[in-house]
């Protein structure tokens, strides 16, 4: 049986933001690969207009309010995805790694420039 789309049952605002720590994750020069399996990011992305850049990939800062709401990290932390220090220090953990949120394809845009 395939795997559930969004098993923990996180509302859109908290799916996008693990979709944005998932990609950010992805990239060696922000993130950092801890022994326990767990993923620390080093920085966070700044908006220039409407958008900012994740590596080739382009996402608005429409879909992205939930980097900066402490709400949506204690969400996150609470259901055991992410443990933070609101606002800035955040480490994914090995569930928050594997975790199919069914909205990465949705927010996460190829880049013209």
């Amino acid at each position: 049986m395939a795997a559930r789309v969004n098993p923990l049952k996180l509302n859109p605002l908290q799916a996008k933001t693990l979709a944005l720590f998932q990609e950010l994750a992805r990239h060696p020069e922000i993130s950092s690969r801890l022994e326990s399996g767990e993923v620390f990011l080093n920085a966070l992305p700044q908006p220039h207009g409407n958008h900012f850049h994740l590596g080739s990939k382009v996402v608005s800062t429409s879909d992205a309010t939930g980097l900066g709401n402490p709400n949506v990290w204690a969400v996150l932390e609470r259901k055991g995805l992410i443990r933070g220090q609101f606002p800035g220090a955040v480490a994914l953990t090995a569930d928050a790694l594997t975790y199919d949120t069914g909205i990465a394809e949705k927010i996460l845009h190829g880049s013209d420039h």
